[in-house]
Parts: structure tokens; C-alpha cells; sequence
């Protein structure tokens, strides 16, 4: 073999092996893979609805409720959840409802009742009126609104009067749990719960 001939099979088994080396090795330090649907918004800044919890409800502040004491009726009747989240009952007192569901209420009173006045005290709870929802922002009525069952976030806002026109109506927000709970973007047909606060934001011409 002639000294070229050498020369250039040198340069070829070169050019191999870092063109290999290029494909199965490790990523250039420094540089980074960017993961599909990282989170960007889009050119117009629009925000994706997402799936708002709907969780067991519990009771609260504004809460009427019938319970009833099975065979008595002195200590049944009708009670509101009031500020500090109790009520108070013959024989028992004050009883705090605040965060608890109607079946945890039951076995509450049922266990204070059990304690010293009944044997074997049977209790069931009837919510009779929610607590009232809240929407705020770019609706002609906005404000308080009492809640009926199987609601969602269009029918609260055509209960408020329906969209203003600076309405933006593909961004409205429900928080869930108080005012410092976080907005959620959420869609029209969106369930609603009592005590929820729905936000229409203005929309930017």
C-alpha cells in the first residue's frame, strides 16, 4: 500500500469514529433537553381551563341544618352554623360542625349525647340551606347568591345578571376553600360548591 493510500484511510477510520462518537456519547455540557408541554402559554397568553376538586362537602358558617334525635324530640330541631363554625343543643351545649361532614356531625353528637344522657342515641343531619356562593368581577350583578344543588359556573353567571362586556369569558376562576385558597381557571360547565368564590377577570381590547 502507497504512503496516500495510507494517509487516507487514516482520515476516513478517523472521521468514523467521531461521527460515532458524536451520536453515542453523552450530551454536550451545558446544553439541556427541553420536555414537550413544559408549561408555556401560548401566543395569545390564554390559560387551559383545568379540572377543578370537587371533595365530600363539609359544613361551615351560614350552614341550617335539621337533626334529629330518633325518639327525642326535645332534643331535635332546627340549628344554623354560626360565625365561630358551632351551634349550640339542648342537653350538650355548643357543637363544632366547621369542616366536619353530616355524618361526622352524627357520630359527633351521638358520642357527646352518649356521655352521660343517652344509651344509645341515634342521629341524622339534614342540610336544609347551603351557605351562599360569591362571584365577583365582570358580571352586571355581581355578589352573594344562595346555592342550589347541582349548580355550575354558567348558572352562576346568568344568576348574576350574565357577563358584562369587558367580560372574559374564557378565563373565569373559582376558589375553593376561602379567600386564600388558589384561582383555579376552570370551565363553564364547572360544578360549584357552597362558600365558592368565582372570579370573571376583564378582558384587554
Amino acid at each position: 500500500m502507497t504512503g496516500l493510500c495510507r494517509r487516507l484511510l487514516t482520515v476516513l477510520v478517523l472521521g468514523c469514529g467521531l461521527t460515532l462518537a458524536a451520536c453515542g456519547g453523552d450530551p454536550t455540557p451545558g446544553t439541556f433537553a427541553v420536555p414537550a408541554g413544559s408549561g408555556a402559554s401560548g401566543a395569545d397568553g390564554e390559560v387551559t381551563p383545568q379540572r377543578l376538586a370537587a371533595p365530600a362537602y363539609t359544613l361551615d358558617t351560614g350552614d341550617r341544618l335539621r337533626v334529629v334525635v330518633f325518639r327525642h324530640e326535645d332534643l331535635s330541631g332546627e340549628f344554623e352554623v354560626d360565625g365561630s363554625g358551632a351551634f349550640a343543643m339542648p342537653l350538650i351545649g355548643q357543637v363544632d360542625a366547621a369542616g366536619l361532614s353530616t355524618r361526622q356531625l352524627e357520630q359527633r353528637i351521638a358520642e357527646r349525647l352518649r356521655d352521660g344522657y343517652l344509651v344509645d342515641p341515634q342521629i341524622s343531619i339534614e342540610v336544609l340551606n347551603y351557605r351562599p356562593f360569591f362571584i365577583l368581577g365582570e358580571v352586571n350583578q355581581p355578589g352573594q347568591y344562595p346555592y342550589a344543588s347541582g349548580m355550575s359556573v354558567i348558572n352562576a353567571v346568568a344568576l348574576a345578571g350574565g357577563f358584562t362586556f369587558r367580560a372574559r369569558e374564557n378565563a373565569i376562576a373559582v376558589q375553593r376553600g376561602g379567600s386564600g385558597a388558589p384561582q383555579v381557571v376552570v370551565t363553564a360547565d364547572t360544578p360549584i360548591l357552597p362558600g365558592d368564590i368565582i372570579r370573571v377577570p376583564e378582558r384587554f381590547f
